[in-house]
């Protein structure tokens, strides 16, 4: 699996961003879901995630965005990132969590890492990593 890492672009180019202690990103929670005529012919496996991002650190932080890296068995890689994480922009105090769910749409078994970047109360770049996790596509009959 590869790194994913965060840089954060400045008036005067691109810093590196701090991947600050006691921030955590976890998975909570994966459902598989065979999605029929919903989804497309060629990703008809969808898998939805519940994560939480807990502030254990001592500073204010603002999440602004993510990026997903999504390494597929058939050897495709999809990068996913963008502004904001399902349209918010969390700010979290020391203490406080963000939960949201989402989903991923598939042909493949995939393993996907993650990252969540923004910045502190005083403007510093900062990023959580969010450890690799598999979505693996039941077996028919039960036999996966």
């Amino acid at each position: 699996m590869s790194c994913i890492s965060t840089l954060s672009a400045t008036p005067w180019g691109v810093n590196p961003s701090e991947e600050l202690p006691g921030l955590r990103a976890r998975l909570d929670r994966l459902v598989y879901h065979r999605g029929g005529s919903s989804l497309p012919m060629d990703k008809p496996h969808a898998f939805v995630y519940f994560i939480t991002i807990q502030n254990g650190s001592d500073r204010t932080i603002e999440l602004l965005g993510r990026k997903w890296v999504v390494e597929q068995d058939d050897g495709e890689r999809e990068i996913i990132e963008g502004e904001k994480i399902v349209g918010e922009t969390p700010r979290l105090s020391p203490g406080e969590a963000f939960t949201y769910n989402s989903y991923h749409v598939t042909g493949t078994n995939a393993r996907v890492a993650g990252s969540f970047h923004g910045k502190d109360d005083e403007g510093r770049p900062i990023h959580v990593l969010l450890p690799p996790f598999d979505m693996m596509i039941p077996e028919p009959n039960g036999r996966g």
